[in-house]
């Protein structure tokens, strides 16, 4: 068995794509997932699966949510390791006097190349700044989440992937949950 952490990108938000988690959590049990568990509204799912493969994990849910609730919700599956990355590679907690609460991680469908920071063209966002870390881009809002255009939509369209932002301390809280 190993345990996925599939990451729901846009649901629950102003009032679209509404899943309550109860829900999602049936309808996963009853694809045949195990020990399903869920952290807040934003859609951050457990599983445990004989299935080795994230992106496999990930495309059967995707298909299972359409099927049963007719919403198009796509997905990233990440590892432990991936968040444990996270802490490690994060080149904004290495600053003094780092405010975590401007941190957030988009997550990435893909790894991505060494051009895709200049794709991003992270300069025009300034003071907002952005690192790109293989299928992660840490991101560091001067002002905060919902004043910025550098959101999960810019990224998924520069780069053709899928993306979904989580702020610092949910990336925090799903870690201490992988670890239960």
């Amino acid at each position: 068995m190993k345990t996925h952490l599939a990451l729901l990108r846009g649901i629950n938000v102003s009032g679209h794509n509404m899943i309550k988690m109860d829900v999602l959590k049936t309808l996963l049990e009853n694809m045949g997932y195990q020990n399903v568990r869920t952290y807040i509204q934003s859609g951050n799912v457990f599983i445990d699966s004989e299935e080795e493969h994230g992106a496999s994990v990930g495309f059967a849910i995707k298909q299972e949510i359409f099927k049963q609730l007719g919403l198009d919700v796509p997905i990233v599956v990440i590892s432990k390791e991936d968040l444990e990355s996270c802490f490690k590679n994060n080149p904004f907690l290495k600053e003094k006097d780092c405010d975590t609460k401007k941190l957030y991680v988009a997550f990435i469908s893909k790894e991505l190349n060494s051009s895709a920071i200049n794709d991003l063209k992270i300069s025009q966002f300034k003071p907002d700044e952005a690192a790109v870390d293989l299928s992660r881009i840490y991101i560091k809002y001067a002002v905060g989440a919902g004043k910025t255009r550098l959101d999960q939509k810019y990224i998924e369209k520069k780069l053709n992937v899928v993306a979904t932002i989580r702020n610092w301390n949910t990336v925090t809280k799903l870690l201490e949950m992988y670890n239960l």
